[in-house]
């Protein structure tokens, strides 16, 4: 063959490869890394049908994100991005009217930008924390879709009951630097299920479990009172809520958790 047509040929074979590669998409690359793509538990489970509540986080961060502590919340590339400084803990939460039951989903990674001497590292944590002005207790009625501590790779999950109890559960999980995830949470009457990458790890039906009330959702880069803190960077590529409406496609049999203590209770 002629060496320009070779060219040719060679040249075409790429770009279709490209074109039809599951390595083509940022998103692909990372389902094939071992963290998730497009899939995740509203398009598996089937929460779709009824509407969704969706935030893409392009463009100017919504005056409805509301910015406790120090350091850094903004839009940035398409996410939501918590900056912490060195000293203090920043959150940023959902200011609007909240929801008793549902579906609330999220993709999120977080990283530390860099370590101080003597510093300590902060924990990243999403949690359904009571609406409004409603009383926080301390985090006595919190249901944390995920809590882990930059560096480890363990991630807890729980919901905190008054007046002091925690049911909380704990994942093996590859939390490396940037490393993406998604996490859900399904509160219904009469259960609330835990979901990892589109798979449902927990499932806790325990009456004295089941805390009804208005909650919304909060991002935090959590710091140790007192401590120098490693600066760390947290960032949501998307947050979704779905109704209770919409029936479950797969089961959500799990484990249930187990019963601890909270004593930050207040």
């Amino acid at each position: 063959m002629h060496p320009l047509r070779t060219a040719l040929a060679a040249a075409l074979v790429g770009l279709l490869a490209l074109t039809l590669s599951p390595f083509a998409s940022p998103a692909s690359a990372d389902h094939y890394h071992g963290v998730p793509g497009p899939v995740h538990a509203g398009n598996t489970f089937g929460w779709y049908q009824y509407g969704v509540f969706r935030q893409e986080f392009v463009g100017p961060k919504p005056a409805f994100w509301k910015q406790k502590g120090r350091g850094i919340v903004r839009t940035q590339h398409g996410m939501l991005t918590l900056m912490s400084t060195q000293r203090g803990s920043v959150s940023a939460t959902l200011d609007l009217t909240g929801h008793t039951y549902g579906r609330w989903e999220i993709r999120m990674r977080a990283r530390t930008m860099s370590k101080v001497k003597g510093g300590t590292p902060y924990k990243v944590v999403t949690e359904l924390v009571p609406g409004g002005t409603r009383d926080q207790h301390c985090g006595g009625r919190d249901i944390g879709l995920e809590n882990f501590t930059l560096g480890s790779n363990t991630v807890k999950s729980y919901v905190h009951t008054l007046p002091n109890s925690s049911y909380r559960g704990f994942l093996g999980r590859h939390l490396r630097n940037d490393r993406w995830h998604t996490y859900a949470v399904e509160v219904a009457p009469d259960h609330v299920s835990w979901f990892v990458d589109a798979h449902v790890i927990n499932t806790e039906r325990r009456t004295e479990a089941l805390d009804p009330v208005t909650r919304q959702l909060k991002f935090e880069l959590r710091a140790r009172d007192g401590k120098k803190m490693h600066p760390a960077r947290m960032q949501m590529d998307w947050m979704r809520y779905w109704g209770p409406r919409a029936r479950n496609e797969k089961s959500i049999k799990a484990p249930q958790l187990e019963l601890s203590t909270y004593n930050g209770a207040c």
